[in-house]
């Protein structure tokens, strides 16, 4: 018997849904809430009903290699599918919960159909009126085949990303930890301060950033000078 943390994700949720009365279903899921450097990124999936892709996962469950084999083939399987950035300027001057939703936004108004239900992986609701109804479940991104095929889209895109402003941003390892925290990334920012693309009004700049002269800037909303 296969355990329910081993099971693939399925489509029922999205059955109940369509024999419901719902016409399109899309999938949400968003990646980078955690990071200390680049943007937030949301993707959303709507998958046709006739076709499948095998070995499709929550993205945090595959290797990056396998996250990059399935990308292209999730991407060319989709009906239509999108991702919405909210950038790290944005995430500082909005708030996380504020970004959520404008990345969230972005990406349901670039698909090519507008779905009238959203599954989103979670409790909280980040998607509002972008959608007429909003659908969250706990590990959607495990059990839910649309909100799956959304992390992996999101993910890699944002891995891709941070890949690529490596090259421009060498000293603080985003090849390698994406904007995440590590070790060495925690070491890059005593060492080097904070580049471009980093999160200025996150907590890690008052343990791992010892310069005066680049102060933690104040959270969305705050009346108190944090410097």
């Amino acid at each position: 018997m296969v355990s329910a943390a081993r099971r693939p994700p399925n489509r029922s949720l999205e059955r109940e849904l369509l024999a419901d009365g719902h016409q399109c279903v899309v999938g949400i899921d968003e990646v980078g809430r955690g990071a200390w450097a680049g943007p937030l990124v949301v993707g959303a999936a709507v998958l046709p009903l006739d076709r499948r892709v095998n070995g499709v996962r929550d993205s945090k469950l595959l290797t990056e290699g396998a996250r990059e084999h399935l990308f292209q083939r999730i991407a060319s399987w989709c009906t239509t599918w999108a991702v919405g950035e909210a950038s790290q300027a944005e995430c500082d001057e909005l708030g996380m919960a504020e970004a959520q939703r404008v990345a969230a936004r972005r990406a349901i108004q670039a698909l090519a159909v507008r779905p009238d239900v959203a599954v989103v992986d979670g409790t909280w609701d980040f998607v509002g009126d972008a959608v007429e109804r909003v659908v969250t479940r706990v590990k959607a991104d495990r059990t839910c085949l649309p909100v799956a095929a959304a992390s992996v889209l999101a993910k890699v895109s944002r891995d891709r990303w941070m890949r690529q402003m490596a090259e421009h941003y060498p000293l603080w390892g985003f090849e390698a930890n994406k904007g995440y925290p590590c070790h060495h990334h925690r070491a890059a920012l005593c060492a080097h301060g904070p580049s471009a693309i980093h999160r200025r009004t996150w907590v890690f700049m008052d343990h791992y950033v010892p310069w005066a002269g680049v102060p933690r800037l104040p959270p969305a909303g705050s009346q108190i000078a944090l410097f």
